[in-house]
């Protein structure tokens, strides 16, 4: 059992510099400087990125595993609810790379007051012949009074407190720490759940995924935080938790005739009175709650009675309940086009009977160019109307998009045996 007086207290450091090889006090001496550049003299060593430059070619760029399941949405047999068994045991997160023990030390009493975490830690193993590497510095600044334990106690006890990773290599008598570490996430052999799992990371901002299809694992780098945010959302599949699905169509609309835009009005007689249930106004254009008389082969005879109408992407992401997932159209699109660099995201929560209060938010390159918030119930389709083509610089300017989102409930179980979907 380890003792010691006083919790480390973080204090926390918002600079950031790059990675450093300690070896001695002297390095912590450092005066910060002031740099000042000449306009002129900083337009002279930009370079141009050459448009000649060797890049991989965009067949194999293009590739992507997800396609297959993510890129086809079966209109003709919805499932407003489903049930999914899944292999609690399955999900496991686990860290890569090569940790060798440390040297097996006693420390006994090691104090310091008020210092980054990389200098501690300097100090520690400074006496062991152990060189230090801070890939990320500086880090929080932490206070201990007598750390007692093995050496690799106390350094756990430092890093954690610091939320920083550490790796030691035996041979190169090197200890290296940095904010950030690889994680490989294992799950359940289930599509949906895999599905969810990619598309709650992609909201979260965590794009650079690498998922192994044939164990049904994620690698990622990650810091504290996302390792927090992934170990919740593992503890919430303990609660045989609800998934939301959403099957997504993308359109580029063109009104005919040399008309200027689309007469949604006419939804209202071309439809039985009720088929449209709300119209909630964003920032920029509109979202429609309608019954299922308006569904994807139904609003595309309408739209071809008074456009052009090309579809740009269809496809399925999976949120859990109170969870931000992210759909990138452009990950199902046939062709690069200006509205294949768009994004939707959707935050829901299930309420009593099977209503949903959800939060979608369409997004660009330059960030959001509108967001709704609703309450439906399941079975209401979403419909966003009204968005111009030229907000991201697309052509003719008189086009539109128009985006068709079903929402759909996967009821999750746990079993203790894996399975494939």
């Amino acid at each position: 059992m380890l003792n010691f007086n006083k919790s480390l207290s973080l204090i926390f450091a918002v600079l950031g510099v790059s990675g450093c090889l300690f070896s001695g006090d002297d390095v912590f001496a450092a005066k910060d400087k002031t740099i000042t550049i000449d306009p002129a003299s900083s337009a002279r060593i930009i370079n141009p990125i050459d448009p000649n430059m060797i890049r991989t070619t965009e067949g194999a760029s293009s590739l992507d595993l997800e396609t297959p399941l993510r890129c086809y949405v079966n209109w003709h047999t919805q499932q407003m609810i489903t049930t999914l068994p899944y292999n609690m045991k399955a999900f496991n997160l686990t860290r890569n790379g090569v940790d060798n023990p440390l040297p097996r030390f006693e420390v006994t009493g090691f104090s310091f007051k008020t210092m980054p975490a990389e200098k501690a830690l300097l100090k520690l193993t400074k006496e062991a012949g152990i060189k230090l590497v801070a890939k990320d510095a500086p880090y929080p600044s932490i206070s201990a009074e007598n750390l007692r334990g093995e050496l690799s106690e106390v350094i756990k006890m430092i890093t954690d407190a610091a939320e920083i990773y550490y790796t030691y290599d035996a041979e190169a008598k090197t200890l290296t720490i940095g904010r950030k570490t690889n994680f490989t996430l294992y799950v359940p052999k289930s599509r949906p759940i895999i599905l969810a799992l990619l598309d709650v990371m992609r909201g979260a901002g965590i794009t650079d995924v690498t998922t192994d299809w044939s164990d049904y694992s994620l690698t990622f780098n990650g810091d504290y935080e996302l390792q927090k945010k992934i170990q919740k959302l593992l503890a919430y599949f303990e609660s045989n938790p609800k998934l939301i699905a959403y099957d997504v169509s993308i359109f580029k609309i063109t009104p005919q005739n040399g008309k200027n835009d689309v007469d949604w009005q006419k939804m209202l007689k071309v439809f039985d009175f009720g088929s449209v249930k709300t119209a909630k106004t964003g920032v920029i254009g509109r979202l429609l709650t309608t019954s299922n008389e308006i569904n994807i082969a139904s609003l595309r005879a309408f739209l071809q009675g008074q456009a052009t109408v090309d579809q740009l992407a269809e496809g399925k992401f999976v949120v859990p309940n109170l969870w931000m997932a992210r759909f990138d159209i452009g990950k199902c699109a046939g062709s690069k086009q200006p509205e294949t660099q768009l994004s939707l995201l959707a935050k829901s929560s299930l309420m009593p009977q099977n209503r949903l209060f959800s939060d979608i938010t369409l997004e660009g390159r330059d960030g959001q160019i509108t967001q709704f918030d609703l309450r439906s119930k399941l079975g209401e389709n979403y419909l966003i109307i009204g968005i111009p083509d030229r907000i991201i610089g697309a052509k003719p300017q008189n086009s539109q998009i128009v985006v068709f989102i079903v929402p759909r409930i996967i009821k999750t179980v746990k079993k203790q045996v894996s399975n494939a979907m």
